[in-house]
């Protein structure tokens, strides 16, 4: 099982270089042979899924895609569809980034809201975020690129990881807010703002997604009592 290999090749190589610190400008290494396990194990997993699926089932997305939602979340390879939906494919129009932002993702959410028609957009930010954690701190060691988009991330320094988190969840609101400020209005699009929390650090539950922003209202007792707006007609 790869799962295992990768566990015992981990294990030998901290005993021959120490653990790096990211934000200190040094790099960490891969492993093509690590890679090529991988990539076997991705297509045999792959080949199963489409099995399972059926050729109608691929013969109907090639029809083209109506997405619910657009859903803007980190990069991180701990945050994934799986917890958000049991069927995504074609339900889910999926951006991602480091800090889970607007500004540096904006075309592809533009495309999601205004050529798809998702009826939500979601920004998901997670716990134990390495982005937050950066943006917080002193980044000026990283690459260029990196820096460019920890730019616009605008959080407190050295604030709690969690707080920093929620502070630039609340900050995509705000910003798609403006953008989409008309369709809000008119009932044709809800922005969300939500933590995946799998340090259960906000105390709701590991593993849980909290909810703490709609269309800018934050106050976690208003968020409880907000009526369910009517559904409209398909677009």
């Amino acid at each position: 099982m790869f799962k295992k290999q990768l566990a015992a090749l981990l294990a030998a190589t901290a005993f021959v270089m120490p653990m790096v610190a990211h934000a200190s400008g040094d790099h960490a290494h891969g492993d093509a042979a690590v890679a090529q396990a991988f990539i076997k194990e991705i297509q045999a997993d792959q080949n199963a899924y489409a099995a399972a699926k059926g050729a109608a089932f691929f013969q109907e997305l090639s029809k083209g895609q109506k997405p619910r939602a657009t859903v803007v979340t980190c990069s991180d390879s701990r945050v994934h569809t799986s917890m958000l939906d049991k069927t995504p494919e074609g339900d889910l129009f999926m951006v991602r980034n480091i800090g889970n932002q607007l500004a540096t993702a904006k075309g592809s959410v533009q495309y999601g809201v205004n050529h798809l028609a998702s009826s939500l957009l979601l920004f998901i930010g997670h716990s134990s975020c390495g982005a937050i954690k950066a943006a917080g701190g002193d980044y000026s060691t990283l690459e260029e690129p990196i820096r460019k988009e920890l730019d616009t991330i605008n959080i407190a320094k050295g604030s709690a990881n969690i707080e920093g988190v929620k502070a630039n969840v609340n900050n995509q609101v705000a910003a798609a807010l403006k953008d989409w400020d008309a369709q809000v209005k008119a009932g044709h699009l809800l922005v969300v703002g939500a933590v995946y929390d799998f340090s259960d650090d906000m105390k709701q539950g590991a593993g849980k997604l909290n909810i703490i922003n709609i269309n800018g209202e934050t106050d976690p007792a208003k968020l409880r009592n907000m009526p369910a707006p009517a559904a409209k007609a398909a677009h």
